[in-house]
């Protein structure tokens, strides 16, 4: 069993920055895919980056390149997700997950809302 636990979400105005972090505990390692997803009301869930199996490749959505980056802390078992020039069109509650053992496994979710 892998357990994902999302802080770090609030409000912020545009051109600001926020840093997810997911905390993960459980039989997870440093191999395991981990990524982070968000969705926005009304869309469905959508990729905004990973690690992939193996650990150390990372993917990015088209609109968040260059503006997030995604990093982990092997030795805490956390990824972070630091976001910046965030816009409106990144509100959305923000999922981390986990591949371990052929299960793909969900946090919360933490809500990030960016606005005026």
């Amino acid at each position: 069993q892998v357990q994902l636990v999302e802080s770090g979400g609030g409000q912020v105005q545009p051109g600001g920055s926020l840093r997810l972090s997911c905390a993960a505990s459980g039989s997870i390692s440093s191999n395991n895919a981990m990524g982070w997803y968000r969705q926005a009301p009304g869309k469905q869930r959508e990729l905004v980056a990973t690690f992939t199996v193996g650990g150390s490749t990372k993917n990015y959505a088209d609109s968040v390149k260059g503006r997030f980056t995604i990093s982990r802390d092997n030795a805490k078992n956390t990824v972070y997700l630091q976001m910046n020039s965030l816009s409106p069109e990144d509100t959305a509650v923000y999922y981390c997950n986990a591949y371990v053992g052929f299960k793909l496994y969900w946090g919360q979710g933490t809500q990030v809302t960016v606005s005026s």
